[in-house]
């Protein structure tokens, strides 16, 4: 019997996929929400299946109202929907002081991290809070540890919008917590996905590796792990909180 139906934005790879795959051994059907790459998708939804449970991959940018609404009708339509991972994000790929950033990249990755956020988060509520006839479930938006350490030289505007998650994430779980809903942020360090490679800095984890006390970067089960925990019962009195995850960084 499933647990319910997890939509995990920016699912088809890296901390997103790890999340799907970990979901679903923990019971869930998921939906898999993704960009570009269909058939990384496509994959992350036949390994769920091998694990007995259902998926299905939507395509569909997060900050694009009429999509969002259209993904969470086709979660809903694979079940009761349990728990929302807001993970999709962007840096804007273009890494270098604040002064050196276009307006058009700094616009793409606020639409991206924070009103993509909103618009899920806005959706989730609208079909698990109480308020609206349904069952609750919990809110698990990725931050970043860029939101406390400002990122210099490389996204202070990326870390800017990872801010702008959290500050969201604790005034929801207040607005929502009698309604059965629960929010919650993990907050990874760095993660050894293809995020660095994509902007331009594949060396960046072996560099930051030096600065982290456990001496190495994370991988995407990791920080899965944190997120499925929150998304879970186990975490029924976590609210408004944020778990960073990042080798003590």
């Amino acid at each position: 019997m499933s647990a319910g139906v997890v939509l995990v934005t920016g699912g088809s790879r890296g901390i997103g996929a790890a999340t799907c795959l970990l979901a679903a051994r923990s019971g869930y059907d998921v939906l898999v929400n993704y960009a570009d790459d269909a058939a990384a998708a496509d994959r992350v939804v036949s390994r769920v299946r091998e694990t007995g449970r259902d998926a299905v991959a939507v395509r569909g940018d997060v900050a694009d109202e009429a999509g969002v609404v259209a993904m969470f009708d086709a979660a809903q339509a694979l079940g009761p929907l349990a728990g929302v991972v807001n993970n999709a994000g962007i840096t804007g790929n273009s890494p270098g002081r604040l002064d050196e950033q276009s307006v058009e990249t700094v616009r793409r990755v606020m639409d991206v991290n924070v009103t993509g956020v909103f618009l899920c988060s806005r959706e989730a509520v609208r079909r698990m809070s109480t308020r609206y006839g349904g069952a609750g479930g919990a809110i698990v938006n990725v931050s970043s540890t860029a939101a406390r350490l400002g990122s210099a030289g490389e996204w202070v505007h990326y870390a800017a919008s990872k801010a702008a998650v959290e500050t969201m994430s604790f005034g929801l779980a207040r607005e929502v917590a009698r309604e059965g809903v629960r929010v919650n942020v993990v907050a990874p360090g760095s993660v050894q996905t293809d995020l660095h490679a994509a902007a331009g800095l594949p060396d960046r984890p072996e560099r930051m590796a030096a600065v982290i006390p456990q001496g190495r970067v994370g991988n995407p089960e990791e920080i899965a792990e944190a997120i499925v925990w929150l998304v879970g019962h186990g975490a029924s009195y976590a609210n408004g909180a944020v778990l960073t995850v990042s080798g003590g960084l």
